[in-house]
């Protein structure tokens, strides 16, 4: 880092360890608090990770000073604070989803864009190595015409990941279930990809042109959530290309997730970190290196089962990544606008499968 950062988490719930460990493996950089409404949790989270507990993050703002805030709250509870942020001139990074509507994402950017401070968003998958390597190779061209660009979540969460203490599987705090809570990481992730292979496309606009969706409550009592468990979509790119998206924390006991990209000359596909094809119609010399490198069996559950069986490393390059932008006065990779664009397309499912109509994604 070119300068020391400040850096202080609202909402110290399970994600925010992730972050916790992130920050600390980064040179120049400190976290000075922490804030949540529970004594118990926010000291326990102080002690362990070096750093002040609040119980009002205002009061935390006010009293720190951190230049960066990270925010970690449920989904639904991310607006209030950023604005909160953005009143003191405090640049803002947040957990995915930005907000669980393109109206409550679209006043946080506004927010953002009148105090000028720089509001980004944490989709690590975008930091994840062997999902960049597939990116490069859209940007390139090789897969040629493109033809498909699937992501498959198959994922199990028990009972007691939705019981009614906790804000998961509600509609006023997770917004939705498995699309906007754990398939939104490959909604994003093969938006991502799309886009590099559609050299037309304006960088602001979103690659998916419309799609359509079925959802269900498969898993999981219908008294238990208020939201979907599984999904399966269709979406249409603008470049012409189709998409199918899986997302369920139905499907017990969980399989590793997987993303697969095609075309006229060229198929890759990750199995959580294992890329497992890597074929194109001319082979270049360093393909083979690439199978090498990527083609370790992954290592962890990758959160088919247990929601924390994840490497934190990917956060630590989101992070990273966010604070050089702010150093060099850069625009970061995933912005407020950019990070909208997976919740635009989860908005139109939800809509479509409301309807049972196709839906345009704005």
């Amino acid at each position: 880092m070119s300068r020391p950062h400040r850096i202080a988490i609202i909402g110290v719930g399970a994600i925010a360890g992730m972050h916790a460990r992130a920050i600390g493996d980064l040179d120049g950089v400190e976290l000075v608090a922490g804030s949540c409404r529970t004594e118990a949790k926010g000291q326990a989270f102080a002690d362990e990770y070096g750093c002040k507990w609040y119980g009002d993050y205002e009061s935390m703002l006010d009293d720190v000073k951190p230049d960066v805030v990270t925010i970690a709250t449920p989904s639904g509870a991310h607006l209030v604070p950023t604005k909160a942020c953005a009143a003191r001139g405090i640049h803002v990074l947040c957990e995915k989803p930005l907000e669980i509507s393109t109206g409550r994402v679209d006043q946080m950017i506004a927010a953002a864009d009148d105090a000028d401070i720089v509001l980004g968003g944490i989709f690590p998958q975008r930091f994840n190595a062997v999902v960049c390597t597939i990116r490069d190779a859209a940007a390139a061209g090789r897969f040629g015409t493109l033809a498909a660009v699937n992501s498959y979540v198959p994922w199990w969460r028990d009972d007691a990941y939705y019981s009614p203490d906790r804000w998961q599987g509600t509609m006023a705090l997770d917004g939705g279930g498995a699309l906007m809570n754990q398939s939104i990481h490959g909604v994003d992730a093969v938006q991502w990809i799309a886009s590099a292979s559609d050299r037309d496309l304006p960088p602001d606009q979103n690659p998916v042109d419309e799609v359509f969706a079925y959802t269900a409550k498969r898993g999981h009592d219908a008294d238990l959530i208020e939201v979907e468990d599984t999904a399966v979509c269709i979406l249409r790119f603008r470049n012409g290309a189709l998409g199918q998206i899986l997302g369920a924390t139905s499907m017990f006991p969980g399989s590793l997730k997987r993303i697969q990209i095609a075309g006229r000359e060229g198929t890759a596909e990750v199995l959580e970190d294992e890329l497992v094809t890597w074929q194109f119609s001319e082979e270049k010399d360093d393909d083979n290196a690439i199978r090498e490198r990527f083609g370790a069996k992954t290592q962890t559950g990758g959160g088919a089962a247990d929601p924390m069986a994840i490497d934190y490393s990917h956060h630590t390059r989101n992070i990273e990544a966010f604070l050089d932008a702010i150093d060099n006065n850069k625009p970061f990779m995933l912005s407020g606008r950019e990070a909208r664009k997976a919740i635009a397309i989860i908005e139109a499912m939800y809509e479509s499968a409301r309807t049972g109509l196709p839906r345009n994604v704005s």
